[in-house]
């Protein structure tokens, strides 16, 4: 099983790969995170709460058709975050997606598609 760890400032991510999750809401500590690209692969994701960017916490890549769920706790972090998805370019390096806001207490599923991400 995949384990993925990200932090922003007081909230705490972990993503475990697997689609044996059912999707969850933010409200209940997490939500599910699908990689709905034919072709590209996931290597890094960023979170942004007003502090600066988050380090890569992604310890694996997330690659075409898989899934992987968040979870998060905090005491005092902010739901509104910013997200931002770095994926593996032709030439080896990462690319970086523009950042989308998303309110994390109240998102159910992200979607990384080949020319947005959504979320639901």
């Amino acid at each position: 099983m995949k384990l993925i760890r990200f932090t922003a400032a007081a909230a705490m991510l972990a993503l475990a790969a697997g689609a044996a999750y059912a999707a969850g809401t933010g409200q209940q500590g997490y939500f599910q995170i699908y990689n709905k690209t034919e072709n590209h692969i996931a290597t890094g994701f960023y979170t942004n709460e007003g502090d600066g960017w988050s380090e890569n916490w992604l310890s694996e890549e997330l690659g075409p058709g898989e899934s992987a769920r968040a979870e998060f706790s905090s005491d005092s972090g902010e739901c509104e975050q910013l997200i931002q998805i770095g994926w593996l370019g032709d030439d080896g390096n990462e690319v970086m997606d523009e950042p989308i806001s998303i309110d994390i207490c109240e998102t159910s599923n992200v979607y990384l598609d080949d020319n947005e991400i959504s979320y639901d």
